[in-house]
């Protein structure tokens, strides 16, 4: 564990003198860390998080994509070359028509202090007071297309079930994700499937259990889940959650070395709530 938690003197020359990073993902098998226990990744995770805050902050550009590759199409349940057309589809689309749209959503957002989620098996409030959110259109990860903020961090009450798609994480997925919070932590978790991973990363450290990210989905060329965070979390009618790490940028005040996007589906039977009013039912905007 020891090594785990230690980032060589080389590694961290190579990532203090880069000017940007640039990942491209491509991977062979998505499932190659399934068998390794959340301490040891989180681990690896601990190690990495200093060295790369002057891009987890944005101090410094980056940009991540994926390439097409088998694996990314299995996981999706899609031939390669359907798969290939899914992801130009979600990269190639009008980013200042989306912009526009999203900073109209955002403002609504920024000048509201009470969120609320409500769902199948899901109430839950948290606050955003005094909090800016980002709009990512094609700004940093490809595809972009959401909008995400730090919620203030003792603020999240009540339950959240993902009830409608696996939490994917590492190489694991997790089914049926279960929370309940109380004064911004959770204090009961519980899962169909991988239980054992999901304690396991909770209990990682203190931040673990508390909320770094709110993020809603806008991009209209992702309708469907695809076991990939990068394209899931921008789901159009959906909004993601993320235990662990917060945004400094955005007044993010949690630390953790887990940051773990989970994808709510709201267009079945969902809506979001600002100060009381409804502003989007079952995946429609009513601004």
């Amino acid at each position: 564990m020891d090594i785990l938690e230690t980032v060589s003197d080389i590694e961290l020359h190579e990532i203090a003198n880069a000017d940007a990073y640039i990942a491209i993902v491509a991977p062979e098998n998505t499932l190659m860390a399934a068998d390794i226990p959340a301490e040891r990744l989180s681990a690896r995770q601990r190690a990495l998080r200093e060295p790369h805050a002057p891009f987890l902050s944005d101090e410094k550009p980056w940009v991540g994509c994926y390439y097409p590759t088998m694996a990314a199409a299995q996981d999706a349940g899609m031939p390669l070359r359907s798969f290939e057309d899914f992801l130009y589809g979600a990269v190639l689309i009008d980013w200042e028509e989306l912009r526009g749209k999203m900073e109209g959503i955002a403002e609504r957002f920024d000048a509201a202090s009470q969120v609320r989620i409500v769902g199948p098996e899901t109430d839950l409030t948290f606050s955003l007071e005094g909090r800016e959110g980002k709009v990512d259109a094609l700004g940093a990860n490809m595809p972009g297309g959401e909008i995400f903020y730090s919620p203030v961090e003792d603020s999240a009450e009540g339950v959240i079930s993902y009830s409608e798609y696996p939490a994917c994480y590492l190489g694991h997925e997790v089914g049926g994700v279960r929370f309940r919070f109380e004064g911004g932590t959770i204090v009961d978790a519980s899962a169909e499937s991988d239980e054992e991973f999901l304690i396991g990363t909770l209990d990682v450290d203190e931040g673990a259990r508390r909320l770094g990210e709110f993020g809603i989905g806008c991009n209209p060329g992702i309708q469907r889940h695809m076991r990939n965070t990068l394209f899931d979390e921008k789901m159009e009618g959906t909004i993601h959650l993320a235990i662990g790490t917060g945004f400094p940028q955005l007044g993010g005040l949690n630390r953790s070395s887990v940051h773990w996007d989970m994808v709510k589906e709201l267009r079945n039977g969902g809506r979001i709530e600002l100060d009381g009013k409804v502003v989007q039912e079952n995946g429609a905007w009513q601004l």
